[in-house]
């Protein structure tokens, strides 16, 4: 039997690596100037290769190690470093740092006691502009009717999806995982899925193997480098997508059946500028202790409110990190993720935005497990907290595309929403601090205001509070989980933590900018119920992997100070 001809690298090029994906065909060897194909299909000339789907894969990104890494860490920082967190430190303008610090250095230098009290001043009028703004979207929100428009498709017309599922220490999440994915409302042969499992991931690796994984699925591991965040994960799988359409889940993610059907539907009746639409997002878990009651209320406000306000306003939409279904070549083109921002969706939506595409919000929702642990939690909102600082700083340094700098939809959602949440959340402790000090001490740190000033600091604190308690209360009626409701009146401890959380990330952003810390999941009882019947469903038993369901030695598992780790 004749040795196959040997492989030559120079006939392949990285940037079709998604095409011979698609094709499931690339070429592969050359003899006397006769071209062989490596393919999953039949061979049409003995100098051809046929191999099996997932060797087919295995090949290409063997072939294309060394690009598919350097495309995942700094391909956005490269082609458009303005884009990019990795050098937000240094592109900060020195200049504009140290005229704000003159200025205001010197009022307190001056007037100290007059500059602190308009600080107060400026600080409480930021904080109503953002409670003001999330009353103004949930009326809005209130008042839409109409879902985005569909276009019914039959499964033949159906567009293949690339699913990408970044992984980390997630062993106890796989069976829960293959089930849900198994049940989604759309042909086996249209999907493409990719497990994103980290080299240094061997237990959750075991675990995809013992599972026996359908042939749908797809191993890529991802080589250990720096920083070790999901957007570079993602970033791999992108490269090798096969879907006309990429979607993320998450581990512990359980899409609505229906979901991936709706989003094709809604691409196909809209036009080419819409490059992404959104699922919302809620809990499995909701009234597990009163963290996760407070935590399902949060995200009733935002996926259920907010965005789709947003949507209607054509504002720029912060995506949520899962469920988000894009066009894979709009999304190719956008430069994929930013492996150094933390918030890589937000950043995202935003980027898409600014290049004159759409995202639209689908009736859809995808159901993950809420934090019941409060250490958790607060890894968990201080990544979102500095995600969100350096997403504000990443755009508004784009000020200069007049696009932005003129559009009141770019002010709402880059300033207001996303740099607000950080704001409000850093600022919040510090006005009641005012508060305190004067009740306690009956000396007013904005003594030298005029009155009506004085008052409506006051005013402005207190109805920003209690907007967000209302917001918080109202929000669970529209999902018809109204028992949560009186979850709300802890909304003002609920809002302390938040402005913890906001703190340490402003820490990290200083000292660790792209550190990603690890949210922990499969800690819930009801986690722990889902990967018992989803074991069961495969006739399978539990079995070391479920030790991640104990949180004792968890401290432990994880790497001291290491760079940052996918989700």
């Amino acid at each position: 039997m004749n040795e196959p001809a040997p492989h030559d690298r120079t006939l392949q090029e990285f940037r079709r690596l998604r095409k011979y994906r698609r094709d499931g065909r690339a070429p592969w060897t050359r003899t006397d100037d006769r071209i062989g194909f490596l393919t999953i299909g039949e061979a049409d000339t003995p100098l051809d290769r046929t191999v099996s789907r997932a060797a087919f894969s295995e090949m290409l990104r063997e072939r294309f190690a060394g690009d598919l890494k350097k495309e995942a860490i700094d391909g956005l920082a490269i082609r458009a470093p303005e884009d990019s967190a990795r050098d937000i430190g240094r592109k900060v303008d020195a200049t504009q740092v140290l005229l704000a610090t003159a200025v205001f250095g010197g009022g307190f230098l001056v007037a100290p006691e007059t500059a602190t009290a308009y600080g107060v001043l400026a600080a409480s009028l930021l904080f109503v502009a953002v409670a003001t703004l999330r009353v103004g979207l949930a009326v809005i929100a209130a008042r839409l009717r109409s879902a985005a428009p569909r276009r019914a498709l039959s499964p033949d017309d159906l567009p293949v999806v690339t699913i990408l599922v970044p992984l980390y220490r997630e062993a106890h999440a796989l069976p829960g995982l293959i089930q849900a994915l198994g049940r989604l409302d759309y042909p086996d042969e249209k999907l493409d899925i990719k497990l994103l499992l980290e080299e240094d991931d061997g237990e959750t690796l075991r675990e995809a193997l013992r599972l026996g994984l359908p042939s749908a699925f797809d191993l890529i591991i991802v080589p250990t480098s720096s920083p070790r965040t999901k957007p570079k994960a993602c970033n791999y799988g992108l490269a090798c997508a096969a879907g006309d359409l990429v979607v993320i889940y998450d581990a512990e993610d359980a899409p609505q059946e229906n979901q991936l059907r709706l989003a094709a539907e809604t691409f196909a009746a809209g036009d080419e500028t819409l490059a992404c639409v959104q699922a919302k997002l809620n809990f499995y878990n909701p009234d597990e202790t009163w963290l996760t009651r407070l935590f399902a209320l949060e995200y009733c406000l935002w996926f259920d409110h907010l965005l789709p306000a947003l949507d209607r306003l054509g504002a720029p939409l912060p995506l949520g990190g899962t469920s988000n279904v894009f066009r894979t070549e709009l999304l190719a083109e956008a430069g994929g993720w930013d492996p150094h921002n933390v918030t890589e969706d937000a950043d995202l939506g935003l980027r898409l935005s600014r290049r004159g595409l759409r995202t639209a919000v689908i009736d859809s929702t995808t159901y993950e497990e809420a934090n019941c642990r409060t250490g958790n939690w607060m890894r968990q909102r201080s990544r979102w907290m500095k995600g969100f600082m350096q997403t504000w700083l990443v755009h508004r340094r784009r000020c200069h595309d007049r696009r932005w700098r003129r559009n009141w939809r770019t002010v709402i959602s880059v300033d207001l929403f996303v740099g607000g949440a950080a704001a409000a959340a850093l600022l919040n402790p510090l006005l009641l601090a005012v508060l305190a000090a004067e009740a306690l001490t009956g000396q007013s740190p904005i003594a030298t205001l005029p009155e009506p000033l004085r008052l409506f600091n006051f005013s402005a604190l207190v109805a920003g509070n209690l907007a967000f308690l209302g917001l918080a209360a109202f929000a669970p009626f529209k999902r018809r989980l109204g028992r949560l409701a009186p979850a709300a009146l802890l909304t003002p401890v609920y809002w302390l933590m938040m402005s913890a959380a906001a703190w340490r990330a402003l820490f990290q952003l200083l000292t660790r900018p792209s550190f990603w810390e690890k949210t922990d999941h499969g800690l819930s009882e009801e986690a722990q119920a889902r990967r018992a019947a989803a074991l069961q469903e495969l006739g399978l038993e539990p079995d070391a992997a479920s030790r991640h369901f104990g949180g004792e030695d968890r401290a432990a598992e994880r790497p001291a100070r290491r760079e940052a780790t996918p989700k």
